[in-house]
């Protein structure tokens, strides 16, 4: 299986990186093909709604995002994985969301999404409009499904999630992908 596991989090040491990178050594270990991608440094510019997309079945916009939904259209699995903030997904993931608009109406790959989620915030419906968010996307993507969330609430500080039970947890779902 061809497994793209993407990090949006900008902050050195994040959680989400950190269960991400989990995740991606799971998967590895289970003989697929894993490669992760952070946002981190990447210049994603917003979607500007122009649809040209649609007809061209790739964004007009030059910038970090084609090479990154290339990879999206290849993979079997997906692995989004975010902060919450504000109750949602970091901007970099909705931005990045928004402009994987050419894969719409393709042969796209993945079936499989999962997401992974930090906050610091651990009541059981902190994740929750994360999560309608990315299903809102997946919607749009008739075989695809979100396969799994891995949330670790009441982590703050950089490298919180060390030695959380959620660490166990993303490295175990990784290694059961395929």
């Amino acid at each position: 299986m061809n497994v793209l596991v993407i990090s949006s989090s900008l902050r050195n040491g994040s959680n989400s990186e950190l269960l991400a990178q989990e995740f991606t050594k799971g998967a590895k270990d289970a003989g697929n093909e894993a490669e992760e991608i952070s946002l981190k440094g990447k210049k994603l510019e917003f979607c500007t709604g122009c649809l040209s997309c649609q007809k061209t079945k790739k964004c007009c916009i030059a910038d970090d995002s084609a090479d990154i939904v290339r990879k999206m259209h290849d993979a079997d699995v997906i692995a989004f994985a975010s902060p919450v903030y504000y109750y949602g997904i970091s901007g970099q993931l909705k931005t990045l969301l928004d402009r994987a608009n050419p894969l719409y109406d393709t042969d796209y790959r993945f079936k499989d999404i999962y997401l992974i989620l930090t906050a610091a915030e651990n009541e059981a419906n902190t994740p929750d409009k994360a999560i309608s968010c990315l299903q809102g996307w997946v919607d749009c993507f008739e075989r695809a499904r979100i396969a799994k969330v891995i949330f670790a609430g009441g982590v703050n500080e950089r490298n919180e999630a060390n030695g959380h039970p959620s660490m166990k947890n993303a490295y175990e779902t990784g290694n059961q992908v395929g």
